[in-house]
């Protein structure tokens, strides 16, 4: 299961527009909304650190070898149509799915959680490295790590925002 780690609009913005574009999604949605999570990662494999990055690319040489051995082409990331950004990320999906037949074959003790950053949407202003649509995402592959769920609740405006 997937979630935006603290990203309510960037959650609600994605509902928004995979209701308009349903090809891009593997359920159709009727009525976008957002539901929250209380999370534990658990053993995470976690995407914003060195040691993870570290793990992928290893991973990434595997699957590679794997390809070449069997004379097949490497999947490649692609985009959407109506897009030029790289949102179809199967590649990527593919090294992390190397990353876990590794661990399991070496007896490894499995990832329950994966967490990773994607950098997404137009540039926020003239040479910037942030995006409009960046975010952190996390993939639960435990599902003993879903604590609870909610819906969340609007900000009362007479209030400070925190």
């Amino acid at each position: 299961m997937y979630f935006w780690e603290n990203n309510y609009t960037r959650a609600y913005d994605w509902a928004v527009e995979a209701k308009k574009k349903p090809q891009n999604t593997k359920q159709v949605i009727e009525k976008p909304s957002v539901l929250g999570a209380i999370i534990s990662l658990g053993y995470c494999l976690d995407l914003l650190e060195s040691d993870g990055i570290q793990e992928l690319k290893a991973s990434y040489s595997v699957l590679e070898a794997d390809c070449q051995r069997r004379n097949e082409a490497l999947i490649q990331n692609r985009s959407c149509k109506g897009s030029d950004e790289t949102l179809l990320r199967v590649l990527d999906c593919a090294v992390i799915e190397m990353l876990h037949k590794m661990r399991e074959k070496i007896e490894e003790k499995p990832y329950d959680s994966v967490r990773a950053v994607f950098f997404e949407g137009n540039v926020a202003y003239p040479t910037a490295g942030f995006r409009e649509k960046n975010h952190i995402q996390l993939c639960i592959r435990n599902p003993n790590c879903i604590k609870g769920f909610f819906i969340p609740l609007d900000n009362n405006a007479s209030y400070p925002r925190v």
